[in-house]
């Protein structure tokens, strides 16, 4: 037993679960690319934006995605290196999809905020750190971009204090200016890495050469006036800059600041070696039964993602898992909180985006995907039969955005039926029923899920649908005081809205404003109105 206990102490340390975030197009998908690139696990990486080559990211698996150039649902990675398995969380950068990149940001241990070196903090960088803050969630910082011009290092760590309230300590310092620049200094290890030009377009890792600074050898390479200025900005970092403290970093109150070019794979292997240096392993997790630690003895996890048809052929399901306590093994019995009763855990699977490989074993702080008949929901706890206990619920986004949503079709209802239902339970779409009609309304955070849900409605079920958008902007759940239900025939003033039901029949009030909600709410005594369903919490 002891050395069973010993491995998983082991397996634990090793472990490095993080996602990636950041503002639409600051780069993210690509830096997730070049750390496959760096950690062997791809051998040519691929351009979303690139005219020079046909690849795709392999971390957007969608075909939508690869059309738009745009990450629309998180997607796992996993590749070993450094002695470290990797477990990345790629996810979805447009606020529209927020939803997923904090169902995501729930089953990592630290997060990489990505900024574009020209934009800096931009509005989804603030919501996403918040969101980490709010979560206690370390952040590490990748400044990217710096093939082109771009704002001046220094004013982009005042920017990072002033606007997210974070101090920054950078790892390493660019060497060069104006979207000119040649390599970087490592500030740990005092040596500076410049590198050789970029020949294929950012396909291939890039070779570079060191040299310790003070050298005759860095003197012969850089310019004079480029390595007075690399000395005198160390200089100032060094007398006015943050002392680096890891225990800051793991409280949120510090971010580890590198600079690179994703793009162009400058700085990107300085990065990933730092951050398996600095990163947490997996931590412990909240519960019903209080704390539970990554070593405790027995198996535990929590469903964060279900994903339908990733691969179409198959019309397959998955429910990705994050382990957080104990040895999974394959064909393992275990407890089903919310179905109550003890399940099989048949063909586990892992992930390079939708490539994907059936395993016999993982560790806390690995994802792991199921197939999933039908059986699993966003949250659910899973265990060892012998301690039976939740794990914290998650948080749900308001809908905001409405829309009837119909088979042009009548004759393939049975396919639209299923594929609505199915994409609901992703997630990413929230399903109401209007009172009195068999009509279907969909409730979303952003109009652009509705794009991708036509989408895929069309490609993985076969069903042309009429989406009708829908006036209202403000959804409450219904409950009185009482406790007696509401209906459509026992309210005043429902004709300023619509009433409709959830998936689990709960009544629901869809309106224009919350001007109306107010002469509603005057006039129906008794009645709370929720945000969210009452047995959950509004992000």
């Amino acid at each position: 037993m002891s050395t069973d206990i010993d491995q998983l102490h082991l397996e634990t340390a090793k472990r490095r679960t993080f996602a990636i975030i950041s503002h639409p197009d600051a780069g993210k998908t690509t830096l997730t690319e070049k750390l496959l690139l760096y950690g062997g696990a791809i051998h040519l990486a691929g351009s979303i934006k690139s005219r020079k080559t046909a690849r795709h990211a392999v971390s957007d698996w969608m075909e939508i995605e690869k059309q738009r150039g745009i990450s629309v649902t998180s997607s796992v990675l996993q590749f070993d290196y450094g002695g470290c398995r990797i477990n990345i969380l790629d996810t979805p950068g447009h606020q529209d999809f927020s939803e997923d990149t904090y169902r995501t940001l729930m089953a990592v241990d630290s997060a990489v905020m990505v900024l574009d070196a020209a934009k800096g903090v931009e509005a989804q960088t603030k919501k996403l750190f918040k969101v980490c803050k709010e979560r206690q969630v370390p952040i590490f910082t990748f400044v990217n971009k710096l093939d082109r011009y771009g704002k001046v290092p220094i004013d982009l760590m005042d920017e990072i204090e002033n606007v997210l309230g974070i101090r920054s300590y950078p790892m390493n310092w660019p060497v060069g200016s104006d979207g000119r620049y040649q390599g970087v200094y490592d500030r740990q290890k005092k040596v500076v890495e410049l590198f050789s030009a970029d020949t294929t377009h950012g396909q291939e890792a890039r070779l570079s050469d060191i040299y310790e600074l003070g050298s005759a050898e860095l003197k012969d390479r850089l310019d004079e006036v480029v390595y007075q200025n690399l000395l005198d900005d160390i200089e100032l970092l060094d007398a006015a800059g943050e002392d680096f403290d890891l225990e800051k970093v793991a409280r949120g109150e510090l971010t580890p600041m590198f600079f690179g070019s994703a793009m162009t794979n400058f700085g990107v292997q300085n990065f990933l070696e730092e951050y398996l240096r600095l990163a947490p392993a997996p931590a412990a997790r909240e519960s019903s039964a209080g704390k539970i630690e990554p070593t405790d003895g027995k198996f535990s996890a929590f469903v964060f993602k279900i994903q339908a048809n990733m691969n179409p052929a198959h019309r397959d399901r998955l429910a990705f898992i994050r382990i957080v306590s104990g040895k999974f093994e394959r064909n393992m019995a275990v407890w089903h909180e919310t179905g109550g009763k003890t399940i099989k855990l048949a063909q586990p699977q892992q992930f390079l985006a939708q490539d994907r490989q059936i395993i016999d074993e993982a560790w806390p702080g690995d994802i792991v995907g199921l197939f999933d008949p039908g059986i699993f929901r966003i949250g659910d706890t899973i265990s060892d039969p012998s301690i039976k206990f939740r794990f914290a619920d998650f948080p749900v986004f308001p809908p905001e955005k409405f829309a009837r949503v119909e088979a042009k079709d009548t004759m393939k209802r049975k396919q639209f039926l299923k594929g609505i239902e199915q994409l609901t339970q992703e997630g990413a779409i929230q399903l109401f029923k209007e009172a009195g009609y068999d009509s279907i309304i969909v409730g979303t955070v952003g109009t652009l899920q509705f794009d991708v849900l036509v989408y895929r409605l069309k490609s993985e079920y076969g069903v042309d649908v009429i989406l009708t958008m829908q006036p209202f902007e403000v959804a409450r759940w219904l409950v009185y005081e009482d406790g007696h239900t509401a209906t459509p025939e026992g309210m005043r003033g429902i004709d300023r809205g619509m009433f409709v039901y959830d998936r689990s029949g709960l009544p629901v009030l869809l309106v224009n404003n919350e001007w109306a909600l107010g002469w509603i709410r005057d006039n129906n005594p008794g009645l709370e109105l929720y945000s969210v369903p009452p047995d959950k919490k509004e992000i």
